[in-house]
């Protein structure tokens, strides 16, 4: 446990030790439940601890503790409370700490590992309900977040139990469990390697044709946590024509935005990577594909400001690689024209007050680009 941690939990834990103790008394000490036993363990989705988390079944996980008595607890005490504890020592701190395991281990609180190991368990349950098959992969999605947490899941083959889930019938099941391996897979060779082994990378791509937008944006997220600087997973995507399912994201107007900014992004992503890489790697011939090309271009007439953002600066990243050729993008993708139009579009925005300071933002991402784009033509 890191000191900024510890401390934290020290001033929460002070202000609603009572609240705790009082709770366990009244119900004969708290108990963590599964569905094995019966009960419900928080749902959590990460972003919003309700209320349910101080009731039946304690809390899911020490960051559930955590979350829940900030929320509970007065601002000004709280204040008060990180204040005095600011001013202790490291040994003070440390007494503390002892205290704190001791209170933990009274919660009767099981460990990271112990919660996913239920999780997991849970999953590999053939009779468990929907409603109890969606809390676990929650669960994991919270716990999967600390990278040591991952490594784990991965170790003790919780990453094939669900890896598994993206083949089931429910649209939400299969959502969480790309949500879960997208968490797990993010910044991690190590996970990253496990789930491509277990072959959900093609899964998932097929996922973003998906008739649910939050389905094929977590299945997209997933995919770009999995290849993001995995030369590897690369391989795989493209092997498997994973740009065809970007060139079709970016040129379908019908999509959620969402996931429009998603595919650009990652397009981007993988130019910058192409970019930084051209020494070892010959640069790919999707990045002078006059088609998948003209897919994003075509992204800077849309008129959403975080789209046109990301669009210009994947286009920014394409025209530093030796492979694009001006011309193409002159007159087959028209991006001359498109970039004149787009300072017109933005001229518009700057005019209301709300996007004024964004839209100048991309504004002058616009007159970067379109200057590169000019000595690339030979213009300047």
């Amino acid at each position: 446990m890191n000191f900024f941690r510890c401390l934290s939990l020290l001033v929460v834990i002070t202000l609603v030790s009572g609240t705790i103790a009082e709770k366990a008394n009244s119900s004969g000490g708290m108990v963590w439940a599964t569905v094995r036993d019966e009960a419900e363990l928080v749902e959590d989705s990460g972003l919003v601890i309700g209320e349910q988390d101080q009731i039946d079944g304690g809390f899911s996980s020490l960051d559930g503790m955590l979350h829940w008595a900030i929320g509970h607890s007065d601002p000004a005490t709280l204040k008060e409370a990180a204040k005095d504890a600011q001013k202790m020592s490291m040994d003070e701190l440390q007494k503390r700490q002892v205290e704190l395991k001791e209170l933990v281990e009274k919660l009767n609180m099981p460990s990271d590992a112990k919660l996913m190991q239920i999780a997991v368990s849970d999953l590999n349950n053939a009779s468990l309900s929907l409603e109890d098959r969606h809390r676990a992969l929650r669960e994991l999605l919270i716990l999967v977040e600390p990278i040591d947490n991952a490594n784990d899941l991965s170790k003790s083959g919780g990453l094939k139990v669900v890896a598994g889930e993206l083949n089931h019938s429910d649209s939400e099941v299969r959502k969480l469990a790309a949500w879960v391996l997208g968490k797990a897979s993010q910044n991690n060779p190590f996970v990253q390697a496990q789930v491509l082994e277990l072959g959900a990378l093609t899964t998932l791509i097929k996922m973003v044709n998906s008739s649910s937008t939050e389905e094929a944006v977590k299945a997209l997220f997933a995919v770009s946590a999995l290849i993001r600087n995995n030369v590897a997973g690369q391989d795989m995507f493209y092997a498997s024509h994973g740009y065809i399912m970007l060139q079709d994201v970016m040129s379908n107007g019908s999509l959620d935005i969402k996931l429009r900014r998603k595919a650009v992004f990652l397009v981007g992503d993988l130019a910058e990577f192409q970019l930084q890489n051209t020494d070892q790697k010959a640069e790919l011939p999707i990045f002078s594909d006059r088609l998948f090309l003209k897919s994003v271009v075509d992204l800077i007439l849309v008129l959403d400001l975080d789209l046109l953002e990301k669009a210009l600066t994947a286009i920014n990243t394409l025209l530093q690689l030796k492979s694009i050729e001006p011309l193409i993008l002159r007159d087959f993708c028209g991006l001359q024209g498109a970039l004149e139009r787009m300072k017109l579009q933005l001229e518009e925005s700057m005019a209301d007050e709300d996007k004024r300071d964004y839209a100048a933002d991309v504004e002058s991402l616009r007159g970067e680009v379109e200057l590169i784009f000019h000595k690339k033509l030979g213009l300047l």
